[in-house]
């Protein structure tokens, strides 16, 4: 059993990785050739840094990224405050599934409805466009707001409700309180919510084609356009770039995670060693 469940393990990894290294072995190709290794080289590398319109939607992608997951990540740290202070037991199973609507529905579904709703609005107001950065922006906001929500929820269910009470108790305000003793708790769960909103942003391709207006395009959007001729290994470049970035990403809110379990466990076991002493 240890060998056959070792194979399959082995073959999943090679079906989910395999793809990815070779988009990073031909990003290093010498030619131009999508299927032949012709020999190492950086060639695309340069290219990609001389290609204008491309690092213009890239600077638009992370732009876009950043303010959308920052936006996302006050929203939704402030959402799952006011959720865990709901104490009517349907009201909070509500809130929790209106919560997870946008992150169970089809994509399609949230762009084209985003779309209608915006184009509504802005003929309502009589705006010459109805779709700018704007309504990008909000339509971001949207889908990368639950999944904020799902990281913080958790931890401050996790967190001690009589830590923010006693600073209340020994003189600080409610604000204060919050800044000072909630949120140092809570902080690997904002994290991680903030590094996947951005990471949801940056990869969006449906809801980004139907809010986003003529005069702003994003990356997936400009790659989508460029299949319809020929994706030139330069491609292949700028999605290893970001692939390793996002790796990055990745082994930073892991690291934070780890680091907040170990320090909750060694809260535990300082609150064991105090009922032992009192017990003594």
């Amino acid at each position: 059993m240890k060998t056959s469940s070792k194979i399959y393990t082995a073959l999943i990894m090679i079906f989910l990785f395999a793809p990815i290294l070779v988009l990073i072995v031909f990003s290093f190709n010498e030619s131009k050739s999508l299927s032949v290794f012709s020999g190492f080289s950086f060639y695309w590398y340069k290219e990609l840094f001389h290609d204008t319109a491309t690092l213009k939607t890239l600077q638009n992608t992370l732009v876009l990224a950043l303010c959308a997951s920052a936006i996302a990540t006050i929203m939704g740290t402030a959402a799952a405050v006011g959720i865990t202070k709901v104490r009517n037991k349907y009201l909070r199973v509500t809130l929790n599934t209106v919560t997870d609507i946008p992150m169970i529905n089809p994509d399609i579904i949230t762009g084209i409805s985003l779309m209608l709703m915006f184009v509504f609005v802005g003929r309502l107001f009589g705006a010459a466009t109805s779709l700018n950065f704007a309504t990008l922006l909000i339509a971001h906001i949207t889908f990368c707001l639950p999944y904020v929500i799902m990281q913080v929820l958790p931890k401050l269910q996790q967190m001690d409700k009589s830590m923010p009470e006693a600073a209340m108790d020994l003189g600080c305000t409610p604000f204060r309180a919050f800044t000072k003793v909630v949120i140092p708790e809570i902080f690997p769960g904002i994290i991680t919510g903030m590094i996947m909103a951005f990471t949801l942003s940056l990869d969006d391709f449906v809801i980004s084609y139907f809010t986003t207006g003529n005069g702003f395009q994003t990356l997936p959007i400009r790659i989508y356009n460029m299949t319809k001729k020929t994706v030139t290994p330069k491609m292949y470049a700028l999605a290893t770039l970001i692939f390793f970035v996002i790796l990055a990403l990745l082994l930073i809110s892991n690291l934070s995670d780890s680091d907040s379990s170990r320090s909750m466990k060694e809260a535990r076991k300082q609150k064991k060693l105090r009922k032992l002493e009192e017990k003594v």
